[in-house]
């Protein structure tokens, strides 16, 4: 629990799992910017454990009864990427990202938010033209702990000599109330605009999520409320993205389009995430993978474990000041130039210089002062 000690100060009980390849790597750098913008606010406590491959490798399960036990005692969770190549041929039940199910569910962490930012000195890099990715500020709520991803029955049967895969795609209102009405409170925050997006058209628990999702509505009219299939959201996303404010959606599609909106800020190394329980302690992570190919040489970009540092500062610590000196800092590292390989431009400049994960830290670390 967050607690206010003597002199203003608050005190605060982290668990960091630094996770698989380039996660673990990155991770004690995050740790040095979250010790540095805290420094004279928080008193942390940090503790470290196993998730993921590593987990795996040192006690036979992605994720321990222990390690559960202490992100849940925890105020914030901050996770490295998991899972990789290693691990790919073991049975799903003992994948490395079972652990993050599993981490998910047991802190019942059902909202994720996953913003879309893009750094103006990046608007390069995006895959769009600049015009249309300029200035781009959204933000996607997936629920996180329901949905096909979850539902039962499950797995793959062989039914007269024929193998038959099996998933539930499941949701009941109360899980559709509060993540509508979490999206509905961010998008007061911001805009006052939200996109639902479903495929009421072909599936009833989507249209049970449509009806749902306009009940909540009557307690925020003062929120434009929008309905978008999820085929045409998707084409919207690469069309016309800055139409988007605050997009609400499931498991399944709030997991795709938010990598189609990834992508429309450049590189996956460059976007945080927050996945929160109803008492706001949640877990936080970049949303790139491991990246096995490039892990412990210095190749990988920090930035999106930075920036997730920053969404716990202000989601999970109450600490909204530090959160936007982390966000002021790298958008000064990035407008001076320096760049990891992910974010390099496409064509020759002679102001932009690429950097690894360490100097690229320095920078930001530089810029907090």
């Amino acid at each position: 629990m967050v607690v206010q000690t003597g002199y203003g100060v608050k005190s605060a009980q982290i668990l960091v799992l630094p996770g698989d390849g380039i996660g673990a790597e990155i991770m004690p750098h995050a740790v040095r910017v979250m010790r540095k913008v805290t420094e004279g606010v928080i008193d942390l406590h940090v503790d470290e454990a196993d998730a993921g491959g590593i987990s795996i490798d040192k006690h036979g399960v992605p994720l321990t009864p222990e390690t559960l036990r202490a992100a849940q005692e925890a105020d914030a969770v901050l996770l490295g990427a998991v899972g990789g190549p290693k691990w790919d041929d073991l049975p799903v039940e003992q994948k490395p990202e079972k652990g993050l199910l599993g981490l998910r569910s047991g802190l019942d962490a059902y909202a994720n938010l996953r913003p879309a930012i893009l750094f103006e000195p990046l608007a390069a890099a995006s895959t769009l033209q600049p015009q249309f990715v300029s200035n781009l500020d959204m933000l996607i709520v997936r629920e996180l702990t329901g949905g096909i991803y979850f539902g039962e029955p499950r797995g793959v049967h062989v039914e007269g000599n024929v193998r038959r895969g099996v998933n539930t795609y499941v949701y009941d209102e109360t899980e559709i109330q509060r993540i509508s009405r979490t999206a509905f409170e961010l998008a007061r925050k911001r805009s006052h605009k939200l996109c639902s997006v479903d495929k009421a058209n072909v599936l009833e628990v989507t249209q049970l999520w449509r009806d749902v999702v306009n009940e909540v509505h009557a307690d925020y009219q003062d929120v434009e409320l929008t309905h978008l299939l999820v085929d045409n959201a998707a084409m919207q996303l690469v069309r016309e993205p800055k139409q988007f404010d605050v997009i609400v959606t499931g498991n399944m599609f709030g997991d795709i389009l938010s990598d189609v909106a990834a992508m429309l800020t450049g590189s996956l190394g460059m976007l945080p995430s927050a996945s929160l329980n109803s008492d706001n302690r949640g877990i936080y992570e970049p949303v790139h993978g491991t990246a096995p190919d490039i892990a412990g040489k210095n190749l990988a970009n920090p930035l999106a474990t930075i920036l997730s540092v920053a969404m716990m500062l202000r989601y999970g610590l109450d600490a909204g000041e530090q959160a936007d000196r982390i966000e002021q800092a790298v958008d000064k590292v990035l407008a001076s130039g320096y760049r990891t390989g992910d974010i390099m431009p496409s064509t020759p400049d002679d102001s932009i210089q690429q950097v690894g994960t360490d100097a690229m830290t320095d920078a930001v670390l530089q810029e907090l002062g």
